[in-house]
């Protein structure tokens, strides 16, 4: 087995499954620090060397940080520097009026300091609302950020194309673009992909399985409603939801089954690999938290879809209603009950509550 990687730019090269962190941060369940912090080596020597985090994930950039250090102290900086970090940098919606650049540039200093290393090989920039501030502007400041070695790369995440053109044809190089990709919500698939062929912008793909909706775990279990404390369960359930009925997501999820014990690996790889075969997709976020994860997590670079198991995935597919629309398009409606879960002020409010609570 070996781990499929993918090359961002010339330099950037990242495995094409990436760990993510959102799980690790508050509010998605009991996560166990020091454990989650000690098995990133297990990761990192199977091959997954790409973690993915954000300013606005509380205490993720900071493990992470602690984790690098303790490879570096032990292993030596030549094993440390094949961890690859892909941040965010998210301002508080309640700022995008009077952010100030220097206030900008104090995000990714304390993302250095957090993450301890010198230079950020993926920074992903996100603004609330473009109708508000100078998005540009601030983009611009992490371009200055580039030239001082203080960021390798910039990317987005959560901007469909019409915005990203702007950027593009100012001059920024935009090498990827994170956005929600599953088999439960398709709208990257098509013409935001084309365009990204286009512009040479690689997608990297958060909400592959669902926050674990597409697991074992959910196979033949009676819908749940939104009677959940977690905020990403409400998040995805939305999302099945919008795709249909719970019987057709349960129809997905026996589909998956059949096709994952025909090649003796599990649903959720199943639903990765559909992932990662999509055009212009370079990587796909799962969130394992622990070691005990990985053997799992790795199934998907053995696992080879062939004509049948496509036709019969295809066969549920063609029956979704949905999500609809362009990427993040039902998210960026705040009023909406898709954006009305979300909390935009992170940055300086790690308390924020939810918007519309």
């Amino acid at each position: 087995m070996t781990v499929e990687t993918a090359d961002l730019r010339p330099g950037h090269r990242m495995s094409r499954v990436i760990k993510g962190g959102w799980q690790l941060a508050g509010g998605h369940g009991e996560v166990r620090q020091q454990d989650a912090i000690a098995d990133m080596e297990a990761f990192l020597d199977a091959g997954i060397t790409t973690f993915d985090c954000a300013d606005i994930y509380t205490g993720v950039e900071e493990m992470i940080g602690h984790f690098i250090a303790d490879v570096r102290r032990r292993r030596g900086a030549e094993m440390a520097d094949r961890v690859v970090v892909h941040t965010k940098l998210v301002p508080d919606l309640s700022r995008l009026a009077d952010i100030r650049p220097d206030e900008i540039e104090a995000i990714v200093d304390r993302s250095l300091k957090r993450l301890q290393i010198e230079r950020i090989p993926l920074v992903q920039f996100f603004w609330w609302d473009m109708g508000l501030g100078n998005a540009v502007e601030q983009l611009e400041v992490l371009k200055e950020c580039q030239s001082k070695g203080k960021i390798a790369n910039l990317g987005t995440t959560n901007w469909d194309a019409p915005v990203m053109d702007r950027f593009i044809d100012a001059g920024f190089d935009v090498v990827s673009a994170q956005v929600q990709y599953s088999l439960l919500d398709r709208r990257p698939a098509g013409a935001f992909a084309e365009w990204g062929a286009r512009r040479d912008v690689q997608i990297l793909c958060y909400g592959t399985l669902a926050g674990g909706f597409l697991t074992e775990n959910w196979l033949g279990k009676e819908d749940p409603g939104f009677s959940f404390e977690n905020r990403s369960l409400i998040k995805y359930r939305l999302i099945i939801d919008e795709f249909g009925s719970w019987d057709l997501f349960q129809q997905l999820l026996q589909t998956l089954k059949a096709v994952g014990d025909k090649h003796g690996v599990a649903l959720s790889s199943i639903a990765t690999r559909w992932v990662l075969d999509q055009p212009q997709v370079a990587g796909a976020i799962v969130g394992a938290r622990y070691a005990r994860h990985l053997p799992q997590t790795l199934e998907v670079f053995n696992v080879t879809l062939d004509a049948e198991d496509r036709a019969a995935i295809d066969a549920v597919l063609a029956q979704a209603a949905g999500p609809n629309g362009p990427v993040y398009g039902l998210e960026g409606d705040r009023e909406g009950r898709h954006g009305k879960i979300m909390k935009y002020n992170l940055n300086t409010n790690p308390a924020d509550k939810v918007h519309g609570a």
